[in-house]
């Protein structure tokens, strides 16, 4: 059990290395007025993989610390860390819930249910991140630029966010099925809490 917890908090610190490395080179960044931007890029796809990997609390800090280092290195982000931690978090919480709470993958051996409850807490962890992500960036930007700004770039962060859900759920699961049985032949698989 302790060993478990040892592993976990690594494997964590990969996720959030992988979601912070993901989102700083590997994004396209859309500009937005006045003097903001947002970015198609698959760090979440990182945050729920690692929550479905390693259950929601390590696997939603793991993703959340690591993009919300990658907005505080970023002049443009700095001020929307705080909303991308608790977002990431959440949204790895969600994910945790659905698949391990729920549906139990790392006990589970019949593939098609496996594949059920992945989609299932993919999708759902995917539409929240899609809706929450958004709304509370609009709220947040009111009170630091003002109702105008944030509006316009509520309209390019919703379509923006809805993108980089659909792509994210896609190589999320692709992921997930192709690394779940090498990782149960060398006993990576954890137990469920």
């Amino acid at each position: 059990m302790k060993d478990d917890a040892v592993k976990k908090v690594v494997f964590a610190g990969v996720f959030a290395a992988l979601t912070f490395v993901v989102f700083t080179y590997m994004s396209i960044r859309i500009p937005t007025p006045p003097a903001g931007q947002v970015s198609v890029h698959l760090g979440n796809a990182f945050v729920v993989l690692g929550a479905l990997l390693l259950g929601g609390v390590y696997g939603g800090l793991g993703g959340a610390i690591g993009l919300t280092i990658a907005d505080l290195i970023d002049p443009v982000y700095i001020v929307e860390a705080p909303i991308t931690f608790v977002i990431k978090f959440a949204m790895g919480l969600l994910v945790g819930l659905i698949a391990h709470k729920m549906g139990h993958i790392n006990e589970q051996t019949d593939h098609g249910k496996i594949f059920k409850w992945v989609v299932s807490a993919t999708v759902v962890g995917l539409l929240f991140n899609a809706a929450a992500d958004p709304v509370l960036r609009y709220f947040y930007k009111i009170l630091i630029l003002g109702k105008p700004a944030a509006e316009v770039s509520f309209a390019i962060n919703l379509g923006v966010t809805a993108i980089n859900s659909g792509v994210s759920a896609f190589v999320t699961v692709l992921l997930y099925m192709a690394l779940r049985v090498p990782l149960a032949k060398t006993g990576l698989l954890f137990k469920e809490e």
